[in-house]
């Protein structure tokens, strides 16, 4: 098949305009309320759409590309944007906001946190976070999965983050206000200033998270210095991370705000991925089996371990395939910082450019079928860097990514292990709108796993 996209450096046409725009407000409520719909359209007008948002222009990039010359190519010529403008003031200074020399300062300290082996013993934590959210699920039971999984991924960030017993107390306040907070942040952003000024319910509720995981995270900052002490977490990594030239650590302020950078980009991606393959599986027995066939290989039936994830090699091609089909991102933002030469148009600085992956992940020039889920289209293949960036690329690539990738893979094999759903009677799929796109309520009738003949109960 030839591709529809031709290479960056091919001339094109001037873009063209999208239609719908209102008056005053662009393109800007079909971005909220119509989301993939209007990107998907967007996506068939051509490689490169202009669209308003209020008075301003940006513009949409569908090639992959020119994706990837926004991300990796021609990185420096732009920013974050002005949605990470509008999340600074809430989000803080941390890595998902920040710019340039400040964003590689500070990913140069968080770095250590994330190497392999230190991801390898949050796998562990992970695997007792599974245990422990489980711990009172009955065969035959009916439960919102969905919520099941928010609190366990919550419990997770809570463990890996904060070790002390205090701050496990975190994790209430964490499924209290890290919700709310995800929630209010698209209407924060993606409303045109004015909008955001008034006194709606939503905004009010996101303000109102907002102060209140600043103040917990401030909190714990606070006991963490009087203590002095390593307990083996991230926050008491980034305590001690120090600057190799300078010698110099991160502020308590600096590290507030890469805690709830860590949180947010931890929590309602994650949330979102392993919510849509809690739906899959439990739609699809066939599927399921596969996955339960190789983790009883991997492990004989003994309780799963960090070790096996580089072995449970199905079950991350389910991963890798969730993710195509049901990315959480469903826009990304950037600026240009300097003029710049894109496709066929000349970007003036100030500009705002849009990708979004989860609409170039179902691309049929770029995945044949691309609404099915075939876990084994990616068997002995390797995902290209422009047409499958889950987690971003260049410079700007999630820092977790890692740590993602384990934790999906476990913790899906950790359900799975012990456990089958299936979807209740007459259930309908009604996808959530937050920063995220997410499956919505999951209603599910548990089946406790029974043992392996000559094995003991999975434990």
């Amino acid at each position: 098949m030839t591709p529809r996209h031709p290479a960056a450096d091919t001339p094109l046409p001037p873009p063209v305009t999208a239609r719908g725009a209102l008056p005053l407000l662009g393109h800007a409520p079909a971005l909220l309320t119509r989301r993939m719909d209007f990107l998907q359209a967007v996506r068939a007008e051509g490689d490169l759409v202009r669209i308003r948002l209020g008075s301003r222009t940006a513009y949409v990039v569908n090639s992959p590309d020119l994706i990837h010359r926004v991300l990796v190519t021609d990185a420096r010529r732009f920013d974050k944007g002005m949605i990470f403008d509008r999340m600074r003031p809430f989000m803080g200074d941390g890595l998902v906001t920040s710019e340039h020399h400040h964003h590689r300062r500070q990913r140069r300290l968080i770095q250590p946190a994330f190497h392999r082996e230190q991801v390898r013993q949050y796998g562990e934590h992970m695997l007792r976070c599974v245990d422990e959210r489980t711990a009172d699920w009955r065969s035959g039971q009916v439960r919102y999965l969905d919520q099941d999984v928010q609190r366990l991924v919550v419990d997770i960030l809570a463990t890996t983050l904060f070790a002390t017993r205090r701050a496990r107390q975190a994790a209430v306040e964490l499924n209290r206000s890290l919700p709310a907070f995800n929630h209010g942040l698209t209407a924060r952003t993606l409303l045109p200033a004015w909008v955001s000024r008034l006194p709606l319910p939503v905004l009010r509720r996101f303000d109102e998270a907002a102060t209140r995981l600043r103040a917990m995270t401030d909190e714990l900052v606070t006991d963490y210095r009087a203590l002095g002490q390593s307990h083996g977490d991230l926050l008491s990594l980034l305590l001690s991370a120090r600057d190799a030239d300078t010698g110099e650590g991160m502020t308590d302020e600096e590290i507030r705000d890469e805690v709830i950078n860590l949180l947010i980009a931890g929590m309602e991606t994650t949330n979102s991925t392993l919510a849509w393959i809690v739906h899959v599986l439990g739609r699809d027995p066939e599927l399921e089996r596969r996955v339960y066939e190789e983790v009883h290989a991997v492990t004989g039936g003994r309780p799963l371990r960090a070790d096996d994830f580089s072995r449970l090699v199905h079950t991350r091609h389910l991963v890798c395939e969730v993710l195509r089909l049901h990315h959480p991102l469903w826009l990304i933002m950037r600026r240009a910082s300097v003029p710049v030469r894109l496709g066929g148009a000349r970007i003036p600085a100030g500009t705002n450019v849009i990708f979004s992956p989860a609409t170039l992940h179902r691309d049929p020039h770029l995945y044949p079928d691309p609404l099915a889920l075939r876990p084994e289209r990616w068997a002995g293949a390797s995902a290209s860097q422009r047409s499958f960036i889950p987690f971003g690329a260049g410079t700007r690539q999630c820092i977790g990514d890692g740590f993602s990738w384990m934790e999906l893979t476990l913790v899906t094999a950790g359900l799975v292990q012990r456990w089958q759903w299936r979807p209740t009677p007459g259930h309908r799929l009604r996808p959530g709108r937050s920063v995220v796109i997410h499956p919505g309520r999951l209603p599910m009738s548990l089946t406790l796993r029974l043992p392996v003949p000559g094995e003991g109960a999975p434990q």
